[in-house]
């Protein structure tokens, strides 16, 4: 029954980005070039509502689906982490024209080379795990 709930909520985040237009090529281009503010005022509502919901957690001490208290454990602070990271991530989302989330979403709407970009985010992602003791964190 959960797995049906989160492949439900996974078609109605993809109808969203779909129709609000953040799956699109042409709006993250737009976004690169600061000639649009629509990615950006989507990008910054979700950090606002993320950081709201975190902070909702944290105070609360939510449960999760299953009763336990949900735990955030702070991230290690290193410029080494954020810069391969941040140079990596955004290095892939201006070669594909965009990041992971979009994705599956335009796979969904017909552009089949998303195929491609998916099967190396998944390699990537394993030899990742592969190598993760040899990376800086």
């Amino acid at each position: 029954m959960r797995s049906i709930i989160y492949i439900i909520l996974g078609v109605i985040f993809g109808i969203t980005m779909y129709k609000a237009e953040t799956a699109s090529w042409f709006r993250i281009v737009e976004m690169f070039q600061f000639q649009s503010f629509h990615m950006y005022g989507f990008i910054g509502s979700a950090l606002f509502i993320g950081v709201i919901a975190t902070q909702i957690i944290k105070r609360k001490h939510a449960k999760d689906i299953d009763g336990n208290t949900i735990q955030i454990v702070p991230k290690d602070k290193s410029i080494k982490r954020y810069l391969f990271g941040g140079i990596s991530f955004g290095l892939g989302w201006a070669l594909i024209g965009a990041c992971p989330g979009p994705v599956f979403v335009l796979l969904g709407s017909g552009l089949y080379s998303m195929i491609i970009v998916i099967f190396a985010a998944l390699t990537g992602t394993w030899l990742y795990g592969i190598l993760k003791h040899k990376l800086p964190h």
